[in-house]
C-alpha cells in the first residue's frame, strides 16, 4: 500500500534525523553552546569561572541541580558539585578547589572533573585573580534510548553506519569517549562589585568514540559582573547583575535584579534573550548555610510543550582567613 509506506518511510527519516542532529549538535559542524546555562550565576561564580575559586576568603561546599524543559521527555539535566577554599603562602593570596559535572541531555551524558587553581593579588579596594582549572571530560551515547521499532529490519539497525559503534553487552550498549578539558579566567571582587571573564574548552578537546565518530567540543566564552546597591534603608540591598556567554556562533544574555532583605532573604527577576523569564529566590537558613532556587518560564514556542526550568542549589562557606575588615566580605553573594 503506498500510502502505508510512505508513513514508514516518514516515520525512519525522523527517527534518524533526531540522532544525525544529536550527534551534530555536539560535534564541530553545530553551533550550539555545549555547557548548560546557569540562573544562579551572581552566586555560583566559581562554577563558570576558576579565577573565583577562594574568593571572599571563604571555604565552600556547594551543589546544584538543574531540570530544563520539564514536561518534554530526555530533556537536559545538570549536576555540580564543587569544593573551593582559599590559603596562604608567605605573604601570597591563592585558592584552589575541585568541581565535578554530571550533564545529562538526549542521547547523550557527560561527567567532568576538574581542579581549580587561582593566584590573588590585591588591588584596590578588592582582590583580582588570575586562574585556570584542568580536567578531564567524558562524553558518552546511550543506543538504548533511540528507538529502533519492535524489531530490526533494514531501516532500523543498531548497526548502521549512523550510531557510534557498540561497546558492553545487555542493556549497555553504546559508546564514550574521553579527552582532557582546560578552561581559564580573570575575576576581580570587591565589597559593592564583582565583574569577571572565563574561557571554558580552550583546547577544544576532541572525544573519539570509535573510527567513524568523533566530537569537538567547542570553547564557550562567560562574561559577568554584578553591583551591591546599598539603600538608605540598611535593611534593604538591591543586586543587578548581567551574564553574557557565547561560543562566538551562538550567544546568550541573562539579565537579574535582586532585591536583598537583612542580608538573609533575596528575592527577584531575570530575563534571558535565549527566551525565558526567571524567578529567583534564596535565603540564608542558618549562619553560612545558603538555600536557593529558579524557575525559568520559556518566553517562546516552547511554552506550549514545557512548564519550564528548575534549578536548586544548596552551599555552605565559613571564614578560614581573617581579613582586616571583618565587615568587608559579609555580602550574601559570596557563597
Amino acid at each position: 500500500m503506498p500510502i502505508k509506506r510512505n508513513r514508514l518511510l516518514d516515520s525512519i527519516l525522523r527517527r534518524f534525523a533526531v540522532i544525525f542532529l544529536s550527534l551534530f549538535c555536539v560535534s564541530e559542524w553545530c553551533y550550539s553552546q555545549f555547557d548548560a546555562p546557569i540562573g544562579q550565576y551572581m552566586f555560583m561564580p566559581a562554577s563558570y569561572n576558576p579565577a573565583a575559586v577562594g574568593d571572599g576568603n571563604l571555604m565552600r561546599v556547594y551543589g546544584s541541580h538543574r531540570m530544563d524543559f520539564t514536561g518534554i521527555q530526555d530533556a537536559p539535566m545538570t549536576t555540580v558539585v564543587s569544593f573551593s577554599s582559599p590559603f596562604v603562602i608567605g605573604k601570597t593570596l591563592h585558592g584552589a578547589g575541585i568541581k565535578f559535572v554530571n550533564d545529562r541531555f538526549g542521547l547523550f551524558s557527560n561527567q567532568s572533573f576538574y581542579v581549580n587553581y587561582a593566584y590573588k593579588i590585591r588591588l584596590g579596594d578588592g582582590v583580582l585573580s588570575i586562574g585556570a582549572d584542568l580536567g578531564l571530560m567524558n562524553l558518552s551515547f546511550s543506543l538504548d534510548s533511540v528507538d529502533l521499532g519492535a524489531g530490526q529490519d533494514d531501516y532500523h539497525n543498531e548497526t548502521d553506519n549512523a550510531l557510534p559503534q557498540l561497546s558492553g553487552g545487555g542493556s549497555e550498549k553504546g559508546a564514550s569517549g574521553m579527552g582532557f578539558d582546560l578552561g581559564v579566567g580573570v575575576y576581580y571582587s570587591a565589597a559593592s562589585w564583582w565583574a569577571g571573564a572565563s574561557y571554558a574548552h580552550v583546547t577544544n578537546p576532541m572525544l573519539e568514540w570509535d573510527d567513524r565518530a568523533e566530537v569537538r567540543v567547542t570553547g564557550t566564552m562567560y562574561v559577568a559582573g554584578g553591583y551591591n546597591w546599598q539603600l538608605k534603608n540598611k535593611d534593604w540591598m538591591l543586586l543587578p547583575s548581567v551574564m553574557l556567554q557565547t561560543d562566538f556562533k551562538g550567544w546568550d544574555v541573562n539579565v537579574s535584579m535582586l532585591a536583598q532583605l537583612q542580608n538573609r532573604y533575596r528575592f527577584g527577576l531575570g530575563y534571558r534573550i535565549a527566551g525565558s523569564v526567571n524567578v529567583i529566590l534564596g535565603m540564608e537558613i542558618i549562619n553560612g548555610l545558603q538555600l536557593g532556587y529558579t524557575y525559568e518560564l520559556p518566553a517562546n514556542a516552547l511554552l506550549r510543550e514545557s512548564y519550564g526550568s528548575h534549578e536548586l542549589y544548596l552551599a555552605y562557606g565559613f571564614n578560614i582567613l581573617k581579613p582586616k575588615n571583618t565587615n568587608k566580605y559579609k555580602s550574601i553573594r559570596y557563597l
